[in-house]
This record gives structure tokens, sequence and C-alpha cells, in this order.
């Protein structure tokens, strides 16, 4: 499966209602495009980033629908007061213990990996950092998502509340840090969001 990520440069003022945009107008509007697998939306209310990801069945489906996403990015740019990034991407591991729900908490790492590094890094993830992170008080679920084409890889990790997301963020870091060096990745960043849309629809794939 594959994704689109959508990164949104928001003035925080409008963030609840370009939530309602995106819940009311954006969400059915993706649900008539063939192909098309759900819709997340985390948001950091203090800077104003929100990260809008759709799931796509299949390569072929992400591509045949750029050009009705990018109507809908256009408007949601309006609503947010934003300006706006996207990404693409191979959906590589999700692993989910239980539905996450909205107000959830979300940890966002970027990672960059070198050519040819990429089957290593999904590997460690898969065997190492997900068990790991599944003992976790709060686990909810964690997924990575990669882009052979550029070296990125961005791995989101849900806990049932920001109080349990925060909470975890020693260990967390422990796990984080035993991946980067059996994988070889570089980190990037790593930023905290409140989920603000759970309508996701992306099976196991551990």
């Amino acid at each position: 499966m594959y994704a689109r990520s959508t990164t949104i440069d928001a003035h925080p003022s409008f963030i609840d209602v370009g939530i309602v945009h995106i819940r009311d107008t954006v969400m059915p509007a993706l649900a008539g495009i063939d192909g098309c697998a759900g819709l997340s939306l985390l948001v950091d209310r203090g800077s104003g980033r929100c990260i809008a990801t759709s799931s796509w069945m299949d390569e072929d489906s992400l591509r045949a629908s750029e050009g009705q996403v990018l109507q809908l990015r256009d408007a949601a740019a309006g609503v947010f007061h934003a300006t706006m990034t996207v990404a693409q991407w191979e959906i590589a591991v999700v692993h989910r213990e239980h539905r996450s729900h909205r107000g959830a908490g979300v940890r966002v790492t970027w990672l960059e990996f070198e050519p040819g590094d990429q089957d290593r890094a999904v590997d460690v993830y898969k065997t190492e950092s997900v068990p790991a992170m599944a003992e976790l008080s709060g686990f909810c679920s964690a997924s990575l998502l990669v882009d052979p084409a550029t070296g990125r890889a961005v791995s989101s990790v849900t806990f049932d509340t920001a109080q349990a997301m925060s909470g975890s963020r020693d260990k967390s870091e422990t796990i984080r840090t035993s991946g980067i060096r059996q994988s070889g990745a570089r980190l990037l960043e790593v930023a905290e969001f409140e989920l603000a849309i759970a309508h996701l629809h992306v099976p196991e794939m551990a």
C-alpha cells in the first residue's frame, strides 16, 4: 500500500476550522476516489503544523488521484491559511494493538537512510523497534513509511492519550537510539502531535 502526506503549516487560530473542513469536506471527497483507504490528521496546536495522510491501495490509485487531490489540497490551504508540502510513501510496516481515537498522542520521527539500506531499516523497525514499543504503557500502534527515491522514512507511534505519550519519552528515546544504531539510519526530527482525525484503514503489515 501507499500513502500521500501533506504537511500543513497553518496559522494556529485556524486549526479547528481546518479540522472541520477536513472531516466534512475532504474525507467524503476522498471516499469517492477509487483506491483510497482513508485519512488521518495530526495537529500541533502550538506551532500550527498539521499532517494529513491519505492511504491508497496501490501505486496506480495514488497516481491517478493526484488531480482530484490537488484541488482538495488547494481548497484546504485556504481554510487553514497555510502553505503545504506533499510527500509520497510506500507503507512498509503497520502494527496495531488496537484502534486509535481522536485525541490520542502521536510521536512522529523522520529518518534518512543510505541507498540500499532500506531493507535493513525496515527489518530492524519490524523485528526490534515495534516489539519494544508495544511494551510501552498506552501503546496503540506503530507504522513506518519509506521513500526509496529520497532515502527518507517516517515512523508514527500512537498512544491512547497525550499523557501516555509524554510518559514514554525516555524509554522511546532508548528504543529509537538502538534502532538507529542497528539500521544505520540518521535521525532528522522528532515531533509530537494530537490525533485529530483517525480514519486510516490500513491492514496489519508486520
